[in-house]
């Protein structure tokens, strides 16, 4: 499913024009993009958590040259979905 496809769909369930149902898309995309950057977690109830996973620096092997390389400490973006969604996944 894409952007566009969820834009259809809520427009055709509440009888929204397309182009307001994509601004509010858009916006809550934009909030949920500088809250992470932010580094502050989103929760949304019943749905999951969008969080600030740290990771630690570490050593890996570059394979193709047979040499060490380190990467650095750095924050990820992730998803945790919420018991009552894996539960319906199931």
């Amino acid at each position: 499913m894409t952007k566009a496809d969820i834009i259809n769909n809520i427009s055709a369930q509440t009888g929204l024009p397309k182009k307001d149902v994509s601004v509010t898309v858009e916006a809550f995309m934009e909030e949920l993009r500088q809250s992470l950057i932010n580094k502050e977690n989103v929760y949304l109830r019943g749905f999951g958590s969008f969080i600030v996973k740290h990771r630690a620096q570490k050593t890996a092997r570059n394979i193709s040259k047979n040499t060490t390389i380190v990467i650095d400490a750095h924050d990820m973006p992730a998803f945790k979905p919420a018991k009552s969604f894996v539960e319906k996944m199931k």
